[in-house]
């Protein structure tokens, strides 16, 4: 089942003395996360306006009603999440936590042969990383010969295998 709200980063700091904080953006890049101007904490429960703007790796954000270094502070730690409804992608495009856990089942056979546990960015192609019953990884490279179906709505992938990308294949 889809999650609602998504983490997108977490505080990790202040800057300067005017209430601003850093966020670690845990998202595509921190120019995505300034897209919003509303934001949430306790995993969706409390809405907070904010502004952001990107600053090298990080964003940089003015939460409303936080205006001192010292609130600045006491957010620390704390993780953001977006409602998945502000969003909107073009047809493929998922979010990375509505794609781990999903089964990784063959398209052919329905043999099922483990879950995915991560999504890789190797800049050529996204390669997912699916463990099987035994927690032994594999590395699936997410190319259209490969990756024939994502059935997000259900965590189902279904692929067509590549020569030796599983042990026990010739």
């Amino acid at each position: 089942m889809k999650k609602q709200f998504l983490e997108i980063g977490k505080i990790v700091g202040t800057h300067g003395l005017k209430g601003e904080v850093r966020v670690e953006c845990w998202c595509d890049s921190p120019q995505f996360l300034c897209c919003f101007d509303t934001l949430y904490y306790d995993g969706g429960k409390k809405a907070v306006q904010i502004k952001s703007r990107p600053h090298k790796n990080i964003a940089l954000a003015k939460i409303k009603g936080v205006d001192t270094v010292e609130q600045a502070d006491l957010l620390r730690g704390r993780v953001l999440y977006l409602n998945r409804d502000d969003v909107s992608f073009d047809d493929g495009v998922n979010f990375v936590q509505d794609i781990i856990d999903s089964k990784v089942i063959d398209e052919e056979t329905g043999k099922e042969y483990g879950v995915v546990t991560d999504v890789l960015f190797t800049g050529a192609n996204d390669v997912y990383e699916m463990a099987d019953n035994n927690g032994k990884k594999f590395y699936i490279p997410v190319i259209d010969s490969v990756v024939v179906e994502k059935d997000i709505d259900n965590s189902i992938i279904k692929i067509r295998p590549m020569k030796g990308l599983f042990d026990d294949e010739d």
